[in-house]
């Protein structure tokens, strides 16, 4: 087992909670959720455009024409799911978004993971996994419920 990149992606979790509350505040701050994550995906497309261009070379895009256009619209999908957590953050909380956010990672891993969806491996969803998920549904019930 591969525990340094366990670890990092745990850190990455971390940045991603860190990334969506400032998007939530930054949208409260403007009075309008969905104007201040414009500003963040324009900041952020720049960004993307930066980091990408470092490791350009001829024909980079030329493997572009093998993609199927559905995969494309990940983008699509990316931005509205960051307008609706920036939105939802000042609703309900970071802390509810992010475990309930969690949840559904788990959820819809397991799922692409049994079927082998977009290159994942094979790997069943067995009792224990759905028990691991049950805890999840109920930790997240339990961290936003509850005082």
């Amino acid at each position: 087992m591969r525990v340094h990149l366990y670890i990092l992606t745990v850190g990455l979790g971390v940045v991603l909670a860190v990334h969506l509350a400032m998007n939530g505040k930054v949208g409260s701050i403007m009075a309008n959720p969905r104007v201040g994550n414009a500003v963040f995906w324009c900041i952020g497309a720049v960004a993307a455009v930066l980091i990408g261009v470092t490791g350009w070379q001829a024909g980079a895009l030329a493997p572009l024409a093998k993609v199927h256009p559905l995969l494309l619209t990940a983008g699509v999908l990316g931005a509205c799911l960051v307008f609706a957590i920036a939105w939802l953050i000042p609703q309900i909380g970071a802390g509810p978004v992010m475990i309930a956010l969690l949840a559904g990672q788990v959820l819809g891993g397991l799922i692409m993971s049994h079927f082998g969806w977009l290159g994942s491996p094979e790997q069943p969803i067995t009792w224990m996994k759905l028990a691991g998920v049950g805890v999840m549904v109920a930790g997240v019930v339990l961290a936003s419920f509850t005082k």
